[in-house]
């Protein structure tokens, strides 16, 4: 599935919003990938998570023997990519501010995982989710997501493989270009701005 296929993917979904953006971590944007709509429909799921799983080189496969995901966004995308590798999923929440297994979910002493987003941007919730992996036993030996919209950016300290890598400005707060200023912004995603 090619870059094209994936947008059109976001598009049929009405997933692909532009207007003025308040993301995670705190930086503007004048475009948004909406992933739980997209991840809506099982089907479009299960197809986008597949594509994925099979950018993956066999050999880093054939030794994935979980999925973990950060909640709430990574989810879905992390179970279906649990679906197309046939692993077991997981994820990590934080129900006191901070990423950890909880729900009965336990890795054995250095099950080697993949840790699952649905998009990534600073990187700062794939990072997190690692450690809290890593604290819970398991190794994390690389990271996926559906979108990287840090244009390659992103260090998340593992090797990482995005179904596709977007380049869309980012802006500081402060920093934002006039014509997006005069746009309210909104805040659609599922933290709190840093």
């Amino acid at each position: 599935m090619d870059e094209a296929a994936v947008l059109a993917e976001f598009r049929a979904a009405d997933a692909l919003l532009e207007g003025h953006f308040i993301l995670s971590s705190g930086l503007r944007s004048p475009r948004y990938l909406q992933c739980a709509r997209v991840l809506m429909d099982p089907r479009r799921g299960a197809r986008l998570a597949s594509a994925l799983a099979a950018t993956l080189p066999e050999a880093l496969r054939a030794r994935i023997t979980a999925v973990v995901s950060p909640a709430m966004g990574g989810v879905i995308a992390g179970h279906e990519m649990a679906r197309a590798l046939g692993v077991e999923a997981m994820f990590v929440e934080r129900p006191t501010g901070t990423f950890e297994l909880r729900r009965g979910f336990r890795l054995s002493p250095g099950q080697e995982v993949l840790m699952m987003e649905d998009v990534v941007t600073t990187g700062l919730s794939s990072r997190e989710a690692i450690k809290a992996i890593e604290a819970a036993g398991g190794r994390v030996i690389a990271g996926a997501a559906l979108v990287d919209r840090s244009s390659g950016t992103a260090d998340i300290g593992v090797p990482f493989y995005p179904l596709i890598r977007l380049d869309v400005p980012t802006y500081e707060a402060d920093a934002v270009p006039p014509e997006l200023a005069a746009i309210p912004a909104i805040k659609p995603g599922s933290r709190a701005a840093a």
